[in-house]
């Protein structure tokens, strides 16, 4: 049986991409601080992945300062929002395939 997966965004494919996408889509925005304790991630490999959702522009980026702290807050943008609805339509038509 041929699976298809064309509908699949590439950007998506880590678990952890995935799952900043997915705490960004039930929130309007989380700091970094918020996103690493949700995915229970080192700040590397958070930082890396949500740069590679920053260049693919699913994803944007606000700096402020909160008191003399700099908070970075990340929120998934109106192209993010459709990829990954896409994203999950694809993968539940997938899902649905294998029936």
């Amino acid at each position: 049986m041929k699976i298809a997966i064309d509908g699949l965004h590439k950007a998506f494919e880590s678990r952890i991409r995935l799952g900043i996408m997915s705490a960004l889509a039930v929130n309007d925005k989380l700091d970094f601080n918020s996103l690493k304790e949700y995915l229970a991630v080192t700040d590397g490999n958070l930082a890396s992945h949500l740069k590679g959702l920053e260049k693919e522009l699913v994803i944007g980026v606000a700096k402020s300062f909160v008191g003399r702290k700099p908070n970075t807050t990340y929120f998934m943008t109106n192209e993010g929002k459709i990829a990954f609805e896409d994203h999950l339509k694809a993968l539940e038509q997938l899902i649905n395939s294998q029936k």
